[in-house]
């Protein structure tokens, strides 16, 4: 009997301090983000090479190959609202192959926070 007592007297309580402050609300947006943007140059001529060209990213088990996102100009997108550690590998034939350091995309409470790796590709 205690007990109910204790819990009907402390329910106010604990209803008033879970209620959210209109104040300290976080409105996020309904946007898509992509965790992955990745830019690949040719390094003699700094021209943007798209045509041909494979980006890879994996994360432990994880693989997904990142492709050109209208609006983007020449930038391959991935890893869409995923956070992870990734290995970026490009490749085009007739260029050395490219495998980045470890990229580390993390969050905040709406969405992913953007990594931007842009990369000179040497001919062979």
């Amino acid at each position: 009997m205690k007990k109910l007592f204790l819990f009907v007297l402390c329910t106010p309580f604990l209803l008033a301090s879970t209620c959210e402050n209109d104040d300290n609300q976080i409105v996020c947006t309904q946007d898509f983000v992509y965790g992955l943007n990745v830019v690949v140059l040719d390094a003699t001529t700094g021209n943007p090479l798209v045509e041909g060209v494979t980006v890879e990213a994996t994360d432990d088990g994880y693989h997904e190959n990142l492709h050109l996102i209208p609006g983007l100009e020449y930038s391959f997108a991935g890893a869409g609202e995923r956070t992870g550690t990734y290995i970026i590998t490009i490749t085009k034939e007739g260029y050395q192959t490219y495998t980045s350091s470890p990229i580390v995309v993390t969050a905040n409470v709406c969405h992913v926070i953007p990594q931007s790796l842009t990369v000179d590709l040497h001919s062979n």
